[in-house]
């Protein structure tokens, strides 16, 4: 079928969105209509050429939601009709790392989700020249419609709104999961994030939800820093106006913090991270940094048990973990839509990844299909 889909044809130039051709879903997978996208830094950093070479012409896109319009064979769990988020970690409950347990590791996807093709090694994706397209983390969904394997399509309860939806298969699965699954955060203890836009507001609102005792958030932009209150910072330090934000911190955390989230993927603000912790408590990475970026920690540090680690896709099973923010979701437990500072439509995305390399905003959302998302692009 022809579709229109936002292409990214050679790093560091603007998407171009076009006529591209899809085909119908082999087995074990589905065929979604698009109804919104969020726009991810991971989808800048795919933009910039910052993930590796070789990834071009490409699809990006892995935040979103939809209705999905047929499934190939062997498909169960999931139906016609179906209103599903996307998981960009379609685990293949055999490999090492699914075997331990670590399904948002899977071996299996990684190796296929960097190949850039489905999960039997294929794209169903061409140009309108028929020149092959390469599939974004298996879900390519700055377009009308995507293919992706049915583990890919995680079913909604009706109450959600698609648009709001569309930021749980990314920004919400990774921020919470991060709090709840890689750092366990408990009630009373202390956190700090740095760097608040979509995922790092989801990091403050799992820490309130969790319990957490003081939440310090740091950010450059006061609009995100006014954001990260309203989800429960009690906080806030403007990095962009505070000659040693680190010293800021300490001072409102004597002593150091339980928990430091990274949010933003350089060198500087990680070491922000480790610098506001206090003897004995890790940083968790979030951020993604580009291919070659390099961190430099004070080594004696080390005598403190000060801790680094990372945490990717919220160390999380990842269609359990969705079924249960999405239902925390309905039930008006976990608020979505208010870290959404842009709503567009595939024209936009370009407008959209420039802000997030400045800094600017929390979360855009794409819509692709207004009465689906339930909202309208030129509302917000």
């Amino acid at each position: 079928m022809r579709i229109t889909a936002a292409v990214l044809h050679e790093a560091g130039m603007p998407l171009s969105v076009e006529p591209v051709e899809l085909e119908a879903p082999r087995e074990g997978e589905v065929l979604v209509r698009v109804a919104a996208a969020g726009v991810c830094h991971t989808d800048a950093r795919l933009a910039d050429g910052e993930l590796g070479p070789g990834r071009r012409p490409i699809v990006p896109g892995h935040e979103g939601a939809g209705v999905v319009e047929a499934v190939g064979a062997g498909v169960s769990g999931v139906a016609k009709g179906d209103r599903v988020a996307f998981c960009f970690v379609p685990c293949c409950r055999a490999c090492r790392a699914c075997a331990a347990g670590r399904f948002n590791l899977c071996e299996t996807a990684a190796a296929h989700a960097w190949a850039g093709t489905l999960l039997d090694g294929s794209s169903r994706l061409a140009l309108a020249d028929g020149r092959p397209l390469q599939h974004f983390n298996f879900v390519s969904c700055f377009a009308t419609h995507c293919v992706v394997p049915a583990a890919s399509a995680v079913p909604l309860p009706p109450e959600l709104p698609l648009w709001e939806a569309s930021l749980l298969g990314c920004g919400v699965v990774t921020g919470v999961g991060a709090v709840r699954n890689t750092a366990g955060v408990r009630a009373g203890e202390t956190v700090c994030v740095v760097g608040c836009g979509g995922i790092g507001l989801q990091i403050v609102a799992a820490a309130r939800l969790v319990g957490a005792g003081q939440i310090v958030a740091v950010d450059r932009d006061p609009a995100k820093l006014e954001l990260a209150t309203r989800r429960g910072a009690t906080v806030t330090v403007d990095a962009a106006r505070t000659p040693d934000p680190a010293a800021a911190v300490l001072a409102a955390m004597p002593g150091g913090v339980d928990h430091a989230f990274e949010a933003v993927g350089s060198p500087a603000t990680i070491r922000l991270a480790w610098d506001v912790l206090r003897p004995g408590a890790t940083a968790v990475v979030v951020g993604i940094a580009p291919v070659g970026v390099e961190i430099s920690l004070p080594a004696i540090e080390l005598l403190s048990e000060k801790g680094l680690r990372g945490s990717y896709y919220g160390s999380s099973n990842p269609p359990a973990d969705l079924t249960m923010l999405a239902g925390l979701a309905a039930a008006g437990r976990l608020q979505l839509g208010d870290v959404v500072s842009h709503l567009t439509d595939l024209d936009g995305i370009e407008a959209a990844l420039g802000r997030l390399r400045r800094g600017e905003g929390a979360r855009t959302v794409v819509v692709t299909d207004p009465a689906l998302a339930g909202a309208d692009p030129g509302t917000a």
